[in-house]
């Protein structure tokens, strides 16, 4: 047990450490989630009233085409510099591995859109309480987001054009929690209770956190070995 947590933290730290290397795969999902949150007023309409009916699914649909951006990377550069196939060969269980290596990447896209989301609701006119179950909704989500996205990079590794083939794949899986973020912010902005929503995102998240590894690993031997 020791090990394998041990090689997880390894694992973790080397792909923050590589992002910190590579601004722009980190940089690059934050800005793209900025700008269309800050552009859709202007291509829709900037009305107070409509913004504030739909801020709740303009910010989700930002957040979960900022992760589906950076999904394309999560395998990518480890797949190019051989790195991928000495994580098959460890000891270590490789679901373990790549969960370590889909939670940080939760913890460099997912994280910082939660906290950048306050500032971004505020622009959209939500209030206080809207704001707050929103941001509780993005931190059950997006883990979700990352865990199943996963799978289709696993899937999509090697391949040319894999971030059309990745987006067409992930996008319908996707639909779910995306309903579930989105009608539990607008059931907190008509004051509704909003407990059994988040129970159906917490249990989407326990059952990614359950599934996907091992998916996810599955599909990387698979790609692998075809490569």
């Amino acid at each position: 047990m020791t090990s394998e947590l041990g090689a997880m933290k390894a694992v973790i730290l080397r792909d923050l450490k590589s992002a910190v290397r590579q601004p722009s795969d980190l940089l690059n999902p934050l800005l793209f989630f900025v700008l269309v949150v800050m552009l859709f007023p202007l291509g829709v309409s900037p009305e107070v009233e409509f913004l504030r009916q739909a801020g709740g699914g303009i910010l989700w649909v930002a957040a979960l085409l900022s992760v589906l951006l950076s999904l394309d990377h999560l395998f990518r550069h480890d797949f190019d510099d051989g790195t991928l196939e000495q994580l098959v060969l460890q000891p270590q269980p490789l679901f373990l591995l790549v969960l370590a290596k889909t939670l940080a990447h939760w913890l460099l896209t997912g994280l910082p859109l939660v906290v950048l989301t306050p500032l971004l609701a505020v622009m959209v006119h939500l209030d206080g309480n809207s704001i707050r179950v929103l941001c509780l909704t993005l931190l059950i989500g997006t883990p979700v987001l990352s865990l199943i996205g996963s799978i289709g990079a696993a899937l999509t590794l090697g391949l040319r054009s894999a971030g059309v083939l990745l987006s067409l794949m992930i996008i319908p899986l996707y639909i779910p929690v995306l309903i579930f973020g989105t009608g539990t912010v607008m059931a907190a902005a008509d004051g509704t209770p909003v407990a059994g929503q988040l129970a159906l995102m917490g249990a989407c998240l326990v059952l990614a956190l359950t599934l996907a590894p091992f998916a996810s690993a599955a599909a990387l031997r698979i790609s692998l070995s075809n490569g």
